[in-house]
């Protein structure tokens, strides 16, 4: 496999993005109502601001060390811009890779194209590049639009959300690159476009809404019904008939709690499980902690990050390798 050949079948799949109508559409539909939610963001920011504001002036000196308000973050309008990504993101990836191969299939022009001094991992290998390179454009083009209007309203990220920006342009490239691994494999192993494209958005919305739920149902049926709580004793305006009875009680509620706890732990092993192979859920794990930074503790927000990250490049290294495994065996007549 030569680098120059792979640049130079990428760089003709880019300049094809990024003047195809479907990929400008979409990229500007999920533009506007990234826009949309900017102004939503902005809008509570500067609310949240306010109320910021007002609560110093209330505290004044009195308040004592960790008595403060928090100064709201700006991370906040980046959750409306995530918001609109999951959907529109997920659509433009599946649109960027759904017809990578299976448009050369239908033309009969993939035969001519390795005809070429061209090898086949240069071709598969060329043309996810290009498309990776084309969301890329799209992603940036978004954060740096979501920047330019902070700015534009006089608000300055300080380093450590620039930093936290970082990383959810991470996440997103991500996320990205999950839906358009599924689509190159769709590409690859329909034989026309249409059915591709079908597929993907068929499974980009079982993924999105069936597979939580399935999830969270499939983790009821495997802990079981949950513990029965004891039942309470006798009590005379307030106070328990016999005090032995009601010392077995407190033991029992304490047994019924720790029941609760490893009833939880099993069924949220199970939905953990399942919700591996869901790209969103994945998305969510790691941009919210950052997000929100209050929200959990920060050795469990690592955690989580770290597990989401994980999952979306084992997703998108799975259909990846589905795809170049399929095409370099695939039988061109």
């Amino acid at each position: 496999m030569a680098a120059e050949r792979v640049f130079t079948v990428a760089g003709k799949e880019f300049t094809d993005h990024l003047t195809s109508r479907k990929f400008l559409v979409i990229l500007a539909l999920l533009l506007m109502f990234a826009l949309l939610g900017m102004h939503q963001g902005i809008d509570q920011y500067n609310k949240n601001l306010e109320s910021y504001n007002q609560q110093l002036q209330v505290a004044g000196d009195s308040a004592g060390p960790g008595m403060m308000p928090e100064r709201p973050s700006i991370l906040s309008v980046f959750g409306y811009l995530v918001s609109s990504l999951i959907p529109f993101g997920g659509m433009l990836a599946i649109a960027t890779g759904f017809d990578l191969i299976s448009k050369e299939k239908e033309s009969r022009s993939l035969k001519t194209l390795l005809a070429h001094p061209v090898y086949r991992d240069e071709v598969i290998n060329g043309k996810a590049l290009g498309g990776v390179a084309a969301l890329g454009v799209a992603l940036v083009t978004a954060f740096a639009l979501t920047l330019a209007v902070l700015l534009v309203c006089s608000i300055v990220p300080t380093a450590g959300e620039v930093a936290a920006i970082g990383v959810i342009g991470f996440a997103s490239l991500l996320y990205l690159l999950a839906f358009f691994a599924l689509a190159l494999a769709l590409s690859v192993v329909t034989k026309e476009s249409g059915h591709a494209v079908i597929y993907g958005l068929a499974l980009f919305f079982a993924i999105a809404f069936l597979l939580p739920v399935f999830g969270t149902a499939l983790g009821d049926v495997v802990a079981g019904d949950p513990p029965q709580r004891p039942e309470m004793p006798v009590t005379v305006d307030g106070r328990p008939v016999d005090e032995a009875v009601w010392m077995a009680y407190e033991e029992e509620c304490r047994q019924h709690t720790g029941e609760m706890e490893e009833y939880r732990g099993r069924r949220q092993v199970v939905t953990d499980t399942v919700n591996l192979f869901s790209p969103i859920v994945s998305y969510h794990a790691v941009v919210w902690p950052v997000a929100d930074p209050s929200g959990m503790p920060l050795e469990d927000a690592e955690d989580q990050i770290w597990r989401g990250v994980a999952a979306l490049i084992v997703f998108s290294s799975v259909f990846f390798a589905v795809a170049y495994g399929k095409f370099m065996r695939m039988d061109i007549r």
